[in-house]
C-alpha cells in the first residue's frame, strides 16, 4: 500500500511493523519527520530519532503542531535579543531597545518582560528619534498585541531544533581555521575580510561584533557563503546558539547547509543545547531539521512610510 509523505518537518505518527514474532506486531513513532528515503527519520519530542524502513511502514497521519507555551518564546527571544544587543541599548518598562545605526535585526524594540505594555511606545519612540533612527518595533506572537497605529513592515519565523553534540568533531576551531570534515569552511570570532566582502549590507562591525554574555562565530565559504552564529543563554537556563544566514554571492544557496551544520557544531561545544533560526515568512518553513516555533512581526510608524 503507498504511503503519502507530508512535508519533511511536518509533526506525524507513522505506524509501522515490528520485527517478525513480536508482540504487539506493529508500533507507533509520533514526533517530527526529518526524512522519508532512504530511511523513515522521525524525532520525538525526546530528542531520539526513531528510523524505520520504508518497506515497513503501515500508515502515516499529519498532526497539528506541539502547543509552544508563551514562556517558551519570551525565553528564546531573550536568547536572540543577547546575540543582537545592537551598539547601544537600554530596558525600558519591560522593553529591550537597541539601537545598531540603522543596522537590523539590532535596531528595533522587543517587549522581553511580562511587565511590558503598550502604553510605553511613544517613549520608545522618542528614543529611537533621538538618536535618528526610524522606531521600530519586533512583536513576537503572543508576547503583546499590535500597537495602535503602526504597520506591519515584515514577519519572520523563527525556527528551532535540538543540538546533539558529536564526540567525534574537533574540540575546538581556532580563530581562522578550516573545518575538519570540509576544509573549504572556516570559522573565526571576528568576520575576516572574505565574510565581510560578502556582507552587501555593510553593518557596522561594532554591531556585528556585539553580543551580551555570549560568543559568537562568523563562518564562510569563500566567496560563496556566509553566517553568524551566536551561543546565548535565556533567563529559563537554556543555551541556545543562533544562526543569521543569508549572505550569498550570486544567491548560491548549494553550500549554504555545511555552513551551517559546521556552526551548529560549534555551538555544541559551546555548551548549546537547542538552535534557533530566523528566515521570512515566504522563506522555508523547515530547513535542517529546523522547525517552526513562533513568528515575529516587525512594526513602523505610519509617519516613517
Amino acid at each position: 500500500m503507498a504511503v503519502s509523505w507530508p512535508d519533511a518537518g511536518t509533526r506525524v505518527t507513522v505506524r509501522y511493523r515490528r520485527p517478525p514474532g513480536s508482540v504487539p506486531p506493529l508500533t507507533d513513532a509520533v514526533g517530527q519527520l526529518l526524512t522519508v528515503a532512504p530511511t523513515v527519520r522521525v524525532r520525538t519530542k525526546t530528542g531520539a530519532t526513531v528510523e524505520i524502513t520504508p518497506a515497513d511502514v503501515v500508515a502515516v497521519r499529519a498532526l497539528t503542531d506541539a502547543p509552544v507555551r508563551t514562556a517558551e518564546i519570551r525565553a528564546i527571544e531573550h536568547a536572540a535579543a543577547k546575540a543582537w544587543p545592537g551598539a547601544q541599548r537600554c530596558w525600558l518598562d519591560g522593553w529591550l531597545l537597541r539601537a545598531g545605526h540603522g543596522a537590523t535585526p539590532a535596531d528595533s524594540a522587543v517587549p522581553l518582560d511580562i511587565s511590558a505594555r503598550a502604553g510605553t511606545v511613544p517613549a520608545i519612540a522618542d528614543w529611537y528619534r533621538a538618536r535618528g533612527l526610524t522606531p521600530r518595533l519586533v512583536i513576537p506572537d503572543r508576547l503583546l498585541h499590535q500597537p495602535t497605529g503602526w504597520v506591519p513592515e515584515h514577519t519572520e519565523r523563527l525556527l528551532v531544533r535540538d543540538l546533539v553534540r558529536d564526540a567525534g568533531d574537533m574540540d575546538d576551531i581556532e580563530e581562522g581555521a578550516s573545518h575538519p570534515t570540509d576544509r573549504s569552511i572556516t570559522v573565526s570570532a571576528r568576520p575576516d575580510d572574505t565574510w565581510r566582502r560578502l556582507d552587501d549590507r555593510r553593518i557596522p562591525v561594532d554591531v556585528l561584533t556585539a553580543v551580551v554574555d555570549g560568543e559568537l562565530a562568523f563562518g564562510s565559504y569563500p566567496g560563496v557563503v556566509a553566517a553568524r552564529a551566536a551561543v546565548t543563554d535565556a533567563p529559563d537556563g537554556s543555551r541556545w546558539v543562533g544562526l543569521w544566514a543569508g549572505l550569498w554571492a550570486g544567491r548560491d544557496q548549494s553550500r549554504a547547509a555545511p555552513l551551517y551544520e559546521a556552526l551548529l557544531a560549534w555551538g555544541a561545544r559551546r555548551g548549546a543545547t537547542r538552535a534557533y533560526l530566523s528566515v521570512p515568512d515566504a522563506g522555508p518553513a523547515q530547513l535542517l531539521d529546523f522547525r517552526l516555533h513562533h513568528r515575529r512581526r516587525y512594526l513602523r510608524p505610519p509617519d516613517s512610510l
